[in-house]
This record gives C-alpha cells, structure tokens and sequence, in this order.
C-alpha cells in the first residue's frame, strides 16, 4: 500500500465518520484535540550576544513555526495534512499572549513575553520568536553551546486549536485561528513533544517505526490488527494508521 493511497482510505474513512456526526467540510473540527505542540526544523536558529540597556542578552533568533506549508500528522483513521494559515495568529498576538521561551517545552522560564524578553511575530516564513536570555545563567551557556554545535536545530510551539476547517474530501485541516497564551515557544531536540496529544505524537511514532527491529515490527501489525479487529467498520488491510501498516509490512517484505 503506498502512503498516497492509505491517506486516500483514511479520507475517506474520515468522511464517512464525521459525515454521520454532521461535520461538514469546513466545519470547525479540531482533529486530535485542541491542545498541540508542533515542531519545525530552524536552520535560522542562532544565538548573538547583545547590549541592550546596558545588560547583556543572548539574542536568540528563530521560527517556531511554519505557515502555509503542509506537514503529516495523523488521527485515528490514519494520516492527513494539516496546515497553518498565515493569518492564524493574529487573533493571538493581538492579545498580547503570554508565552514562555523553553527548552523541550520544560523547565525554567528563560524569556517572557510579559517582561519584553520575547517578542513574537508572524511573517511570510512564520511565527518569529525573538528571545533575550540571560548570559549569566549555566542553563543559557549550556544551550547556546547546544545550538552553537548544531546538537539543537529545531524549534516547536505549544498552543490551543480554536478554528480550522477540514478540506473538501477530509484529507487536509487547515487552522485558522489558534491561541498562544500562556503557551510556550521551544528550542527542542526533537520537533514532536509527546506529552500533548496523540495526533501530534503520533509523528514522532511513525518516524521511529521505520528504525524498528524486525522482531518488533512484527509484533507492531500483530499489535495493530489485534486492535483495530474491535473497530467497527474498519478492515485490518486498511488501517486507519495506514503509514504504520506501509511501513511496518515494507520492513517485513525486507525480511523475506
């Protein structure tokens, strides 16, 4: 099965199920959950020291997040594309929201909006995170170090769904209006955080199916199928995590 068809299969898994709970494209949907984090790779991420009012910053520089650029993410009937609209946030960021500058979305505060240490904004690129941080601290030299060493090139926000629309055939979810407030903006080892739900966690699991021993790919279908023989109306040989199925029967095709 190649993945354009298990996503074809999961769309219209997806229709017919949401279609029987009166959502109509374009309806106001989240899939997954509203809370979210998502992860972006951020070559730009750099780290300067400053002067500012006679203090020193390092000034780090990033996106956060990409808009108008599709990404997979999956949900129980397999996966999709999801997309943030360029005009997402500024519902948000009109508010003035406050979020926190992390790493691994954990740990001590290192820049805030509410102090004027992060500034967010949201260009063609996407969502610009500008943070100060204090030079003084171990936990700063350790992470400009890290980024330095390019031991860190990724960065990831958390945020809550408030609008989206689902395309024609359900096969895409655009947001069009998320909210950021008393979220987070990352510097991450790794773009997914799986602490928040399982449709963004999810992408993080089926990139490491593909580096899965043989012995417990074989586990994972045999795992999968027992499981997915309780889901009404929904056949073992399309899975609705039709990529895992693609993936874990490619390393099996391997084998023989």
């Amino acid at each position: 099965m190649t993945i354009s068809t298990a996503h074809q299969q999961a769309a219209s898994l997806r229709a017919a199920a949401l279609g029987a709970q009166g959502t109509r494209p374009g309806a106001n949907a989240a899939p997954g959950g509203a809370a979210r984090s998502l992860g972006f790779e951020a070559k730009q991420l750099r780290a300067n020291l400053i002067e500012r009012d006679g203090k020193s910053f390092y000034q780090l520089d990033g996106y956060a997040s990409v808009v108008e650029k599709p990404y997979e993410i999956w949900d129980m009937f397999g996966g999709y594309n999801e997309v943030i609209d360029a005009r997402a946030f500024d519902k948000t960021l009109a508010a003035d929201p406050d979020v926190a500058f992390l790493v691994n979305h954990r740990g001590v505060t290192m820049a805030r909006t509410t102090n004027k240490t992060l500034e967010l904004s949201v260009d063609a690129l996407g969502l610009r995170s500008i943070a100060l941080l204090n030079p003084e601290r171990q936990d700063v030299k350790d992470l400009v170090l890290a980024i330095e060493d390019r031991n860190i090139d990724q960065m990831s926000f958390a945020f809550l769904v408030e609008e989206g629309e689902w395309s024609d055939d359900f096969s895409e979810f655009r947001i069009t209006q998320l909210d950021l407030h008393r979220g987070d903006v990352s510097a991450v080892n790794y773009g997914s955080n799986p602490h928040t739900s399982i449709a963004a966690r999810s992408r993080e699991i089926m990139s490491d199916l593909e580096h899965l021993p043989l012995g417990a790919a074989r586990a994972a279908v045999e795992r999968l199928n027992s499981r997915l023989r309780g889901v009404a109306d929904v056949p073992t040989t399309s899975a609705p995590t039709g990529r895992s199925f693609a993936l874990l029967e490619a390393l099996l095709d391997m084998d023989q």
